[in-house]
């Protein structure tokens, strides 16, 4: 009955009460929806966008999609690998492959992975001609979005071929040594490129911190070698042993410097190649620099960590490399393999290979003969201070590689033979010393060196200039035990007999009274004074006109003015460490000096029918003449540090002072240039110790300051002596640090 009547009572309830029936339709409504939600839920879950389930979807990205490189052609130096990260910016797992569309030369690795991963892609200029190459490493990750992406890669290969356009060839650009160019300088805006020529530099200051006080780097480096799109430059390799603990070589120690014959020598030729200075072959040479053999312990200072130069030459479409036993690597420009192995000294059995050295640059005549120096050293016990050289001679080689030399006995015959014990001497050889201050009395004679001379032989960092009309070498010659026996030598090219010596003894008159005061009657304690009653003009050490003298720690070389005469820059015993400019003229008479000359080779602008000369000039913090503890003994303070141009009388024109300052520079820092640039319009270029190269223009005069422009490369505190080149376009080559840096536009 319930059942007959249950629909009709519902039925009937419902029309008498519609407001309940309507409440009870949206309970019923709402009642049905969540059930079938419920049953939805199990299958493809409910509520927004769960009408299906979602995958996770991996996003194919890259770091870069595009890549260029530069290379030469027949290199076998490549281009280093770029790096390309693959990346899943989306969800879940990225597996890709990549390959590459020009296997020939374009290759990639990994060619698959799992994201993040990162590739690596190469090229190899091989044998590929000089032309633009477009290749594409595809990488592709199915399923991914953005797949497949592409990187796009563009090799330029540069020409084989080398320039054979010297432009700056060799030290001081010109075999006069001028440092002056028919070009125009660049603005010093940018760094074009850097590059990293001596790896040791860090552990080659570090050994000098106990000797120095300060991490120098007391390298001499050679000038880069330009020539049209090409540019040499040393490379250095190997190993350096440093010293445990560091500066252990100044006692004897079989490290740091007195193993440098440990690394090696490179000569590499870089191209610009659309921007970038690119390497394009390496030539390993065999040479290796004098021995250290610095022993202070045992009183051998040997070359007290200075290292000699190495530096080729560009002549005759080669490279001419130094090489080991005095001989020189005739190189092919192009090929980067020696075309020769010229050896003047193959015949020679007397000479033992292993102690002979090319010593100093190479230098190149207008004719394309080269000339350099030569020494045999006798390595059974110290080579410097307790055995004489055995042998020193000027080279020339002829450009079909025929040579000729000439001992430098013969071409300066009228030095003190080497068992001489008359060769001059200072005040500070008498023992006990005489009291200061020096002379000991105004007419004091000074003794004789108190040993044999020694062998006249060249200086080690010597590089020979030639005549502008090529008939005259010019070179510098020491005796081997006593420096004050020093000498500017000219030679007949044509069969390289001596033509005239210079002595460099008692030619300077601007000591006592001059450059040192004279102290008044009875005092003894004035600083860096002489004597009462001295003779005004005279050197202290000797009571006699001022003398030169030769060091193989600096690499100051000869300097062929335009009108005809020499100048060369020298220590002497009483300027304050700073030496003198000596100057002769054509036939080897004495004209003059200028107060600075320490390793210092200086350039020449030449201009309105005459010319000006350009030479560093730093005032060090130093004595006058001596080390005593004494009063008179007081150092200088350190600055102020100039570059001086020099009228064609050797009178100062103007003079730009270094005004970096700090708390351990106050006055300055010194500037670390050993040969300047300058280019056809008299800016001269030049690099300091503060980590700056300059710019310098002409049209002033007295102290300026303001430089016409500068660019911050590298600090450089204790900075080896560097030159600057100048390249056919402009680019300024400049050094700091053991890397070559171009500056330019």
């Amino acid at each position: 009955m319930n059942r007959i009547l249950g629909p009709f009572r519902l039925a009937h309830l419902f029309h008498r009460l519609p407001i309940i029936r309507v409440a009870i339709n949206r309970s019923a409504i709402i009642c049905m929806t969540g059930i079938l939600c419920a049953l939805a839920s199990l299958f493809a879950g409910c509520g927004g966008g769960g009408h299906h389930m979602t995958e996770p979807a991996p996003i194919l990205a890259l770091s870069t999609n595009a890549i260029p490189f530069v290379a030469v052609q027949a290199s076998s130096f490549n281009p280093a690998p770029a790096s390309v990260n693959v990346i899943n910016t989306g969800t879940g797992v990225l597996a890709f492959t990549a390959a590459s569309d020009a296997p020939s030369w374009l290759s990639v690795t990994p060619t698959s992975g799992t994201a993040p991963q990162t590739l690596q892609i190469s090229v190899s200029a091989g044998a590929l001609a000089p032309r633009t190459y477009i290749g594409h490493i595809t990488v592709t990750a199915t399923s991914a979005q953005d797949s497949p992406a592409v990187i796009t890669v563009t090799l330029v290969v540069g020409s084989q071929t080398a320039s054979n356009s010297p432009f700056w060839p060799q030290w001081g650009s010109n075999p006069q040594h001028t440092g002056m160019v028919a070009a125009t300088g660049q603005n010093l805006t940018n760094i074009l490129a850097n590059i990293v020529y001596d790896p040791f530099v860090t552990q080659e200051k570090n050994e000098n911190v106990p000797l120095f006080g300060e991490p120098a780097l007391t390298v001499h480096e050679q000038a880069p070698i330009t020539d049209g799109k090409d540019t040499y430059m040393v490379m250095k390799g190997g190993v350096y042993n440093s010293c445990d603990p560091a500066g252990q070589w100044t006692s004897g120690a079989a490290c740091g410097p007195n193993t440098w014959n440990t690394m090696e020598w490179y000569e590499t030729r870089f191209s610009w190649v659309k921007g970038q200075l690119v390497e394009a072959w390496t030539f390993e040479t065999d040479w290796v620099p004098e021995p250290n053999a610095t022993n202070f312990g045992q009183g051998f200072s040997g070359l007290e960590g200075w290292e000699p130069v190495f530096h080729p030459v560009d002549a005759n479409n080669f490279i001419y490399v130094p090489a080991a036993a005095g001989s020189v690597w005739k190189v092919n420009k192009t090929t980067g393999v020696a075309a020769s192995h010229i050896n003047p000294f193959l015949a020679n059995p007397s000479m033992t290979a292993v102690n002979t050295f090319v010593a100093g640059p190479l230098t190149a005549d207008a004719n394309g003969n080269i000339y350099y120096n030569v020494i045999e050293l006798n390595l059974t016990g110290n080579p410097w201070d307790q055995n004489d050289a055995v042998g020193a001679w000027l080279v020339k080689i002829a450009p079909d590689d025929s040579s000729s030399f000439a001992s430098f006995a013969s071409i300066n015959p009228g030095a003190p033979a080497a068992t001489s014990t008359s060769c001059p001497g200072t005040f500070g050889n008498l023992s006990p010393q005489p009291a200061l201050p020096w002379p000991p009395s105004p007419t004091a004679v000074a003794p004789f060196f108190p040993a044999a001379c020694g062998s006249q032989r060249p200086g080690i960092n010597v590089a020979p200039a030639v005549s502008a009309d090529g008939t005259t070498v010019y070179t510098v010659s020491v005796a081997h035990f006593d420096n004050l026996a020093s000498y500017v030598l000219a030679v007949n090219t044509a069969d390289l007999s001596p033509k005239w010596q210079a002595s460099l003894q008692n030619r300077l008159t601007d000591g006592c009274g001059i450059l040192l005061p004279i102290a008044a009657s009875g005092v003894t304690n004035e600083p860096n004074s002489c004597l009462f009653g001295t003779t005004v003009g005279v050197d202290p050490t000797t009571n006699a006109p001022g003398s030169g003298y030769v060091i193989d720690e600096a690499s100051s070389s000869p300097t062929v003015l335009p009108d005809g005469s020499v100048v060369f820059g020298a220590l002497d015993n009483y300027n304050f460490s700073r030496g003198h400019l000596f100057r002769f003229d054509s036939s080897g008479n004495y004209l003059g000096a200028y107060g600075f000359g320490w390793d210092s080779t200086p350039g020449v602008w030449a201009h309105d029918s005459t010319f000006s000369v350009v030479i560093k000039d730093n005032h060090y913090p130093s004595t006058a003449y001596c080390n005593a503890d004494s009063p008179v003994c007081t150092s200088t303070l350190a600055g102020p540090y100039f570059i001086t141009q020099l009228d064609a009388s050797l009178n100062i024109e103007w003079q730009f002072q270094s005004t970096t300052i700090d708390g351990e520079h106050p006055n300055g820092y010194e500037w670390c240039i050993n040969m300047p640039a300058i280019d056809m319009l008299g800016n001269v270029y030049v690099n300091s110790e503060d980590g700056n190269v300059y710019e310098l223009p002409q049209a002033h005069s007295g102290i300026f300051t303001a430089p016409s422009g500068k660019m911050f490369l590298n600090s450089a505190i204790g900075a080896a002596y560097t030159p600057i080149s100048i390249g056919p376009d402009g680019k300024i080559y400049t050094q700091n640090n053991g890397q070559l840096f171009v500056v330019g536009n």
